[in-house]
């Protein structure tokens, strides 16, 4: 293992991955990233893999629509032979009252003015995109077909690899232990297979990240909590969408292969790193899917899983400095949507550490952690 780097990137998931593969391809050399399992083990492997760019604040607008330009070619980019299945079939959110109806309006109004060509559904129309939806209690409903889905295993897979051609140095089974300080400046990384000495250092440790930020006494805003999902059994085509509902706190999409995903926010999921799965979750969110999509009820269960959304106060990613440390730049608390908005964040935060300009410049100033003291929250309304 390297004992010397100019960057320690902590964590292998794609904020993680993608980070070192930005900095490499800005010039930087000696960059060691180390994961403490194996790539993609944490968050990234066990998301519901969705990109979408119906949003209801300005900045997640902009990391969004700019991470879903960036992936339409980014298989290209990172000469990564396989691709990365990115499907646009779409984000369909169905509308259930009135308060709703209104919030997503005022939605659908702000994406429209960054090019997004979002429709607004009636009742009668939306089984022309989704044809399996119970019309009961329905009001309409939102549609893009620019959003999707894409491979989380093979996103990352590719950012690791065109990191790596570009001299990256990946350690996996490397878990961080603590740091070695000198005043407010980190000067080395220790590790279970040694000590690392590095000008700096990149958080992108997902669900732990906070732990990390912790052995340098810097206190994050942020909190972990579990999060399942289920997979059923391969059946014939029922709908092509991600079918995302506010109402019921669920998201469900059909693969290419007919097998269904789905899985739901549970408001009493308590705080923590549990990732057992649980008789209880399958229970709510079978029942809350078929309420919406009955004809999902005939697929049978084949596996559950759990992970880990890093949750910040406002639903928004923290990204920069914190005013503790001069050389930790934090990627974290992106609360379930790191993996749509890594393109943007890891390209921001090479540029951040390269001192240029910032793709969305008002970045550096609105996703600080400086924001939460200063009471200049981005609270996003749309959320499960």
């Amino acid at each position: 293992m390297k004992t010397k780097a100019s960057v320690v990137v902590i964590g292998g998931g794609v904020i993680g991955a993608a980070t070192a593969y930005e900095l490499a391809l800005r010039g930087w050399k000696d960059i060691v990233l180390v994961e403490k399992n194996t790539l993609f083990s944490g968050a990234t492997a066990r998301c519901g893999a969705g990109v979408r760019q119906q949003w209801g604040t300005e900045m997640n607008l902009r990391l969004s629509i700019g991470s879903v330009k960036r992936y339409e070619t980014l298989a290209e980019e990172l000469d990564y032979s396989h691709g990365i299945e990115f499907s646009q079939t779409g984000y369909f959110m169905p509308v259930y009252s009135e308060r709703q109806m209104q919030q997503f309006e005022k939605n659908v109004s702000l994406q429209r003015k960054f090019g997004l060509d979002v429709q607004f559904l009636p009742p009668e129309e939306c089984r022309n995109i989704v044809p399996i939806i119970s019309l009961e209690g329905l009001l309409g409903a939102t549609y893009y077909e620019k959003d999707g889905y894409l491979s989380p295993f093979h996103t990352t897979a590719a950012y690791a690899e065109a990191a790596m051609r570009k001299g990256v140095c990946i350690e996996k089974n490397t878990e961080v232990l603590g740091f070695t300080m000198e005043k407010n400046t980190i000067r080395s990384v220790a590790t279970n297979r040694g000590e690392i000495s590095c000008d700096y250092v990149v958080n992108a440790a997902g669900g732990w990240s906070q732990e990390i930020a912790k052995m340098v006494n810097v206190a994050l805003p942020l909190y972990s909590e579990r999060h399942q999902i289920l997979v059923t059994e391969p059946i014939e085509p029922l709908f092509r969408p991600m079918v995302m509902s506010f109402t019921h706190g669920f998201y469900t999409q059909q693969e290419p292969n007919g097998a269904i995903l789905m899985g739901v926010g549970d408001p009493n999921e308590p705080k923590g790193y549990n990732m057992d799965h649980s008789y209880h979750f399958l229970q709510t969110v079978a029942a809350l899917v078929t309420s919406v999509l009955p004809a999902v009820g005939k697929a049978r269960v084949v596996r559950q899983w759990s992970g880990l959304y890093n949750i910040s106060p406002d639903k928004a990613p923290i990204l920069g400095l914190p005013k503790e440390v001069t050389n930790m730049y934090l990627a974290v608390g992106f609360s379930g949507h790191g993996f749509m908005v890594a393109p943007m964040v890891s390209e921001m935060i090479a540029q951040m550490m390269t001192n240029e300009k910032l793709s969305i410049p008002e970045a550096k100033t609105q996703l600080d952690i400086g924001r939460y003291d200063r009471g200049e929250l981005i609270v996003e309304p749309s959320v499960v």
